[in-house]
């Protein structure tokens, strides 16, 4: 999202008009979900998806007359075959899809977009919300779990981890604050900082090995630190809005990292491992006076039961696990607790 929203500010800034297409609404069987962004610009570049295929082809051919005219839009689609609305697509599901333009004139918008870029930089919680009357745009804003910017009169509960379109408001969660503390630097780490870069994660990796730190073997990191795991609070501090993920090289180094933030209320903790090392590790925690429920927070073994072996392939699996937990859906054993696709 956020290479979208600089590459937005960077056409207006360039004097470019954009057409910018959200999925707004999206139900049954979609390519993708409510909060999906395409940016349409008036020289004919295009930056972003609402799912490819038939949707898309409509969606761009649309946006390209309307940054032209200089107007918005608000189009639903079927993806059923024989419907009058349909794009001949089979997957079952309906998606409403708005359209607003964006000048290049309007300097109220490029501020909104450099407070966005900003609020990237800073892993700041932060949420674009409009309010769509018809096909117009009466009312935008930024907002932030600290509150609203401009104290716009619109209920909290728009700010949810996902796209959420209430009566007239349309609220979408640009940045979801939190880091990925990794601990551990071992090739399965390293193929996790390839995995969840590029999923909007900020890694951070933390051994007591120098060789294991060394920021050439994580690119797209955004720390590494090399230190003893039982001094870990020196260097990183774990809040609610952050994922932890443990794959040191022993049981030792996971007891120490557990002992100083399974009571941090992480978002997400994973721990991987044998079940014996696991088991092992759950005794000398509960003996330490930590209980069964807070053990329980955390996913062992790690990662969704997709057979992985290698470690790209349990990268995938944490990736897809972390992806889950980020989406606020449950995840148990290994396994989502209620698919939302079945």
């Amino acid at each position: 999202m956020g290479d979208l929203i600089e590459k937005l500010l960077r056409k207006l800034e360039n004097g470019t008009a954009v057409e910018l297409v959200s999925v707004v609404e999206a139900s049954g069987s979609t390519p993708r979900g409510a909060g999906a962004l395409l940016a349409v610009f008036a020289d004919g570049a295009a930056t972003g998806t609402v799912g490819g295929g038939n949707v898309e082809f409509e969606a761009t051919n649309l946006a390209k007359e309307l940054v032209i005219q200089g107007g918005n839009a608000l189009r639903h689609f079927r993806f059923v075959q024989g419907d009058a609305a349909s794009l001949g697509m089979v997957c079952g599901g309906d998606v409403t899809l708005h359209f607003q333009y964006l000048s290049p004139a309007d300097e109220t918008v490029k501020d909104m977009l450099r407070d966005l870029v900003t609020a990237c930089r800073r892993n700041t919680d932060c949420w674009l919300v409009r309010r769509l009357e018809g096909e117009a745009v009466t009312f935008m804003a930024l907002a932030g779990r600290t509150g609203f910017h401009d104290e716009a009169p619109f209920p909290e509960n728009l700010l949810q981890n996902k796209a959420v379109w209430w009566e007239d408001w349309f609220a979408l969660p640009v940045v979801k604050a939190g880091r990925v503390y990794i601990f551990g630097g071992g090739h399965v780490s390293q193929a996790l900082v390839r995995a969840i870069t590029p999923l909007g994660f900020r890694p951070v990796v933390y051994d007591d090995r120098p060789e294991f730190t060394d920021p050439a073997l994580f690119p797209g990191a955004e720390e590494t630190f090399c230190g003893p795991f039982e001094e870990l609070v020196n260097h990183v501090t774990v809040t609610a809005d952050d994922y932890v993920v443990i794959m040191t090289r022993g049981h030792q180094a996971d007891y120490e990292v557990l002992t100083k933030t399974l009571r941090s209320g992480a978002r997400y903790i994973g721990c991987i491992g044998s079940r014996k090392k696991l088991s092992i590790c759950r005794d000398r925690l509960l003996e330490a006076g930590f209980t069964a429920e807070e053990y329980a927070r955390v996913h062992a073994p790690i990662g969704l039961a997709i057979g992985a072996e290698t470690p790209a392939e349990i990268a995938v699996s944490v990736a897809a696990e972390l992806i889950a937990v980020r989406a606020g859906l449950q995840v148990s054993g290994g396994a989502l607790v209620q698919n939302p696709w079945a």
